[in-house]
C-alpha cells in the first residue's frame, strides 16, 4: 500500500509541472477525470505535446490519507512479525511435550506374552472348534419351516414318481404348479402335497361300493333320475359344487348301508342328503320348506328332518370325506389349461356321477379320467404329461378304460331323456362344452 501511494505521488508531480503553465488545461483535466480507472490508475490522454500516459487515481492523495495508508501498512507488518515470533516460540514447547511423551512410553514395560503349550491333543481341540463353528454357520443358514416342509413334500413326490419308473430326464419336465401360490395362505402350499396324499390313502373308506344288488326296490335307472333332479335343484339354488358332490356321496353311502329304502322314500333320501351337504358346505343353506316346495310337497317338513337324522345316524356323522370334486380341483390345476377344459372336466364328471357304472372307480380315478378325457376331446397336446402323472398318481394306460366310459356318456348325452346336466353345460355360461363332439380317439374300440 505504501509503495503504491509513493508511485502515485511521483506521477502526480511529473504531470503537475507541464500543467502549471496552462490553467485552462488543468481545469479541463479535472472535469474529464473518470470516476474509476484501470487497475494501475493509468489512462492515456491524447493531449497536445503529451506523448506519455497520465496517471489517474480514484481518490486525491491528501496528507492525512497518505498518513493513514502508511500507518495501516506498518500495523500489518507488525502483526505479521508478531505471528511469526509466536510460531517460533511454540516450536520448542511442542518439542518438549513430544520428548516427555517419548520418555513416558519408553518407561512403560510391555506385559509378558502368554506362552500356550500345544498338547498332544491340540488337533482334537482344533477339530472340535471347527465343528462348533460349522454348526453355528449351519444354524445361521438354517431354512425356514415353510421351505423345509415344501422341500420335504417335493422330495416325497419325487420318490413316489421314481417308484413308478420315471427317469431322471422326465423329472426335469415336472412343473411346480404351486409356485404362484407361495404367498397365498389359503393355498397352504406347505401342506398341500401331504393333504392329497392323505386323501388318496382314505378315499376308499369314504365312498360307496356296489350296492344295487342288495336293494330290491330300487334300480340304476331310478338312481339316475334322482341324481339328475338333484343336479337341477342344485343349479336352481345356486349352491357350490362341493355341495353337489357331497350330496351324491351321502346318498350313495346311505343307500349302500343296511337300511332298506323303499321306492317311495328315494326322493326323500335325496332331499335330506342335499340338506345335510348344504349345512356342511354352504354359508346360507336352503330352508327345509324350500326343499319341500321344490319337490311339489311330496313330503312334509317333519319327514325331511326325520330322514336327515336317520342318515346322520347311519353314517355316524362322518361327512369329511374326499369326493371327486376334491381331486378335480387339484388335477385341473395340474393340467394348466383354460376354462374350456375346466368346464369339460366338470361336465364329464357329472355325467359319471349320474351313471351307476362309475361307482366301481375311486374318486381320484374318476377325476383323473375326466381330465384326460377332456384334454382328448379338446385336442390338448400332450394328452398326458409328467406333471399330471405325478399329481394324479395315474399313468395314461391306467385311465383309458374309465375315460372311454365318460366319453361314451358324452356321446349319448344329447339323446337321453335325462338332460339336466346336458342343458346345464350347453349354455354359454359354461362354454357350451356339451355341444362339442366327443373324443373320437376314445370312442374307437
Amino acid at each position: 500500500m505504501a509503495s503504491r501511494q509513493v508511485v502515485q505521488q511521483r506521477n502526480a508531480e511529473e504531470v503537475a509541472a507541464p500543467a502549471a503553465n496552462n490553467p485552462k488545461r488543468m481545469a479541463a483535466e479535472r472535469k474529464n477525470r473518470r470516476a474509476l480507472g484501470d487497475i494501475g490508475n493509468i489512462v492515456p490522454v491524447n493531449g497536445v505535446g503529451c506523448a506519455k500516459p497520465i496517471p489517474r487515481i480514484s481518490r486525491p492523495v491528501t496528507r492525512s490519507f497518505g498518513a493513514q495508508l502508511l500507518a495501516n501498512a506498518k500495523a500489518a507488518q507488525s502483526q505479521t512479525n508478531k505471528n511469526s515470533m509466536e510460531a517460533n516460540a511454540a516450536v520448542p514447547e511442542k518439542r518438549a511435550v513430544a520428548r516427555r511423551l517419548t520418555q513416558k512410553i519408553a518407561s512403560i514395560k510391555p506385559k509378558p506374552e502368554e506362552i500356550i503349550e500345544v498338547s498332544p491333543d491340540s488337533n482334537e481341540v482344533a477339530e472340535k472348534e471347527k465343528i462348533v463353528c460349522e454348526e453355528i454357520e449351519l444354524k445361521k443358514k438354517a431354512p425356514t419351516l415353510t421351505s423345509t416342509l415344501t422341500a420335504r413334500s417335493k422330495a416325497m413326490f419325487v420318490l413316489q414318481a421314481a417308484a413308478c419308473g420315471l427317469s431322471d430326464k422326465r423329472k426335469e419336465k415336472i412343473i411346480d404348479i404351486d409356485a404362484e401360490d407361495v404367498g397365498n395362505d389359503l393355498a397352504v402350499v406347505e401342506y398341500v402335497d401331504e393333504i392329497y396324499k392323505f386323501y388318496k390313502s382314505v378315499e376308499n373308506e369314504g365312498r360307496a361300493h356296489d350296492y344295487m344288488d342288495s336293494k330290491p326296490e330300487i334300480n340304476e335307472r331310478m338312481r339316475a333320475i334322482l341324481i339328475d333332479w338333484l343336479i337341477q335343484v342344485h343349479y336352481k339354488f345356486e349352491l357350490s359344487l362341493e355341495t353337489l358332490y357331497l350330496t351324491i356321496n351321502i346318498l350313495d353311502r346311505f343307500l349302500a348301508s343296511k337300511d332298506n329304502i323303499s321306492r317311495r322314500e328315494l326322493q326323500l333320501v335325496g332331499m335330506s342328503a342335499m340338506l345335510i351337504a348344504s349345512k356342511y358346505e354352504e354359508i346360507w343353506a336352503p330352508q327345509v320348506n324350500d326343499l319341500v316346495c321344490i319337490s311339489d310337497r311330496a313330503y312334509t317338513n317333519e319327514q325331511v328332518l326325520v330322514m336327515e337324522k336317520r342318515i346322520l345316524g347311519q353314517l355316524e356323522w362322518n361327512l369329511t370325506v374326499p369326493t371327486p370334486y376334491v381331486f378335480l380341483v387339484r388335477f385341473i390345476k395340474a393340467s394348466m389349461t383354460g376354462s374350456d377344459v375346466e368346464n369339460m372336466v366338470y361336465f364329464l364328471a357329472e355325467l359319471g356321477m349320474i351313471n351307476y357304472e362309475t361307482i366301481v372307480y375311486c374318486p381320484s380315478m374318476i377325476a383323473a379320467s375326466a381330465v384326460y378325457a377332456a384334454r382328448c376331446t379338446l385336442n390338448k397336446a400332450p394328452l398326458w404329461n409328467e406333471t399330471l402323472k405325478m399329481h394324479t398318481g395315474f399313468s395314461e394306460p391306467q385311465l383309458i378304460d374309465c375315460a372311454k366310459m365318460l366319453v361314451a356318456f358324452h356321446s349319448m348325452a344329447g339323446d337321453q331323456k335325462l338332460k339336466g346336466t346336458y342343458r346345464k353345460y350347453s349354455s354359454s355360461e359354461r362354454g357350451g362344452v356339451a355341444l362339442l363332439p366327443p373324443a373320437k380317439s376314445l370312442l374307437v374300440d
